[in-house]
């Protein structure tokens, strides 16, 4: 997860335009302290129960599964989810490359004043 933070500004332009959701089945409390404890600047949603791990196909152990692999979300500017990772391979370099590929694709494009 701290590649996330790593990348922010690159990769999720600061939070402009996109909107990076991480969730998992860790419970909010335990969220918000790592969230808070690491810095992180993006948006965490805890799926204690798994229902959203099992629709979007995140679950890991076989069918009814309450444990998810963390999943990924962007969200683009007009509020929708654009792409979802189930699960995110936040090891894998090219996981980043995809995911950057998916914010261009919903994005606006950068200008030369944004700085990035």
């Amino acid at each position: 997860m701290q590649a996330y933070r790593d990348q922010y500004a690159t990769l999720f332009r600061d939070g402009r335009d996109v909107v990076l959701l991480a969730v998992s089945t860790d419970t909010p409390e335990a969220q918000a302290a790592w969230a808070r404890d690491d810095e992180f600047q993006f948006l965490f949603g805890s799926d204690e129960d798994g229902a959203l791990g099992r629709t979007y196909g995140a679950a890991m152990g076989g069918s009814g599964s309450s444990r998810d692999s963390r999943t990924l979300f962007v969200i683009d500017p007009e509020g929708k989810i654009s792409y979802v990772a189930a699960p995110f391979r936040q090891i894998d370099p090219t996981a980043y490359t995809d995911l950057g590929t998916a914010i261009d694709r919903v994005a606006p494009p950068r200008s030369p004043s944004d700085g990035s």
